[in-house]
């Protein structure tokens, strides 16, 4: 799936990036779950800061709602990891990874870790370990040109990064042209993935 996101993908078919109450989002995992089988999704990452508490939530609406014969989006298992990429603080999205693996665990706290295991390479290693995707959350939200940071992590071995993404927070989900074109392309023309998602914080999971 992550092989085949257009612009057009979210947030009615896609959405690899959102947060619930288990981090620091407005919705419930159980709302979130709802709206988002309203949407009609096909596949979602719920995507806490250091927590996955709310994937057996969702998990649970959505088993709920197949039994009911409804079309339910396919679940997959995301967390947002704060970690340094050349010195400046990112967030990476790992993706489809075993939650049991031992690799991860300090990374699943509630809040990011500190010393060597802060490090980008040290994330990635662990998401690798635990069989995930490790993709570069929102390149053109740090400090540091998004060229740059694509590079670093492109090096070091990362399967992606966020291509589509509305910097400008519209109420609805709408990616920013020019950034997020030029992101793909530096994606594509490296030979890796594009994901996209809404980032949501609030109560629609159509918006930020």
């Amino acid at each position: 799936m992550l092989g085949s996101i257009t612009p057009q993908c979210c947030p009615g078919r896609v959405n690899f990036h959102c947060h619930t109450t288990c981090s620091d989002g407005s919705l419930r995992p159980e709302q979130l779950a709802r709206q988002a089988i309203a949407l009609g999704l096909e596949h979602l990452a719920v995507t806490d800061h250091h927590a996955i508490a709310a994937h057996t939530a969702v998990a649970e609406v959505f088993a709920a709602a197949a039994a009911r014969g409804e079309a339910v989006p396919t679940l997959w298992r995301g967390v947002e990891i704060s970690c340094l990429l050349e010195g400046c603080l990112v967030h990476v999205l790992a993706l489809g990874f075993d939650s049991d693996h031992p690799s991860l665990h300090p990374y699943l706290q509630g809040c990011s870790v500190v010393g060597p295991a802060l490090r980008a390479g040290a994330v990635l290693e662990a998401i690798r370990q635990a069989n995930g995707l490790a993709l570069l959350a929102h390149p053109a939200r740090y400090r540091l040109p998004f060229q740059r940071l694509i590079a670093a992590a492109a090096e070091l071995g990362f399967d992606g990064a966020e291509a589509w993404y509305d910097y400008g927070m519209q109420p609805t989900w709408q990616p920013t042209p020019v950034v997020c074109e030029a992101i793909a392309r530096d994606l594509r023309r490296r030979g890796l993935l594009c994901s996209s998602g809404t980032d949501t914080h609030g109560l629609e999971l159509r918006g930020r």
